[in-house]
């Protein structure tokens, strides 16, 4: 029963910073004036929507049927500076560095929940967007570091939701 319980927190851990992340990731999209960026900041917040979908029909699958409904107060804060930064030092980059940072602190939760001990089917589900996060997450880094002054054509093919 104890290792159940740890496993549902781990996993009740990754739905709050999915919503954190699906929050953060609309957010810089509102914001970036970057086009392509922008749609494929939207649509990664539609599939992280998804992913805590998957999650929570999992934990229903094992009889949970409450669930943590929002976000943390940290990453409330968290996007509220990345929001002033923005206004305040204006462009893409600032929020890629602040998008940057939110995809540290979704990869760390992954990390740890997946050092838990889980049901096959949740550790194959978490397994399989810790996957897709880390692309995500290394496609954000380099589009942060990417000068300005490349153009839309050497832009690096963005991971497939």
């Amino acid at each position: 029963m104890r290792e159940g319980l740890r496993s549902e927190t781990a996993v009740q851990c990754v739905i709050e910073i999915l919503i954190d992340s699906q929050d953060g990731l609309a957010t810089v999209g509102e914001r970036l004036q970057d086009l392509t960026l922008k749609r494929y900041f939207f649509a990664e917040s539609l599939l992280r929507a998804r992913f805590i979908d998957q999650l929570e029909m999992a934990l229903r699958l094992r009889g949970l049927s409450r669930f943590q409904e929002k976000g943390s107060a940290a990453a409330t804060l968290h996007r509220t500076w990345a929001r002033i930064k923005s206004r305040l030092m204006a462009g893409d980059h600032t929020l890629l560095v602040s998008a940057e940072q939110g995809e540290d602190a979704v990869t760390e939760v992954y990390c740890k929940a997946l050092e838990t001990c889980l049901p096959m089917s949740i550790r194959e589900i978490l397994a399989a967007q810790e996957a897709h996060i880390e692309l995500v997450h290394e496609f954000v880094k380099t589009e942060r570091d990417r000068p300005a002054c490349v153009g839309k054509a050497a832009r690096k093919t963005a991971p497939a939701g």
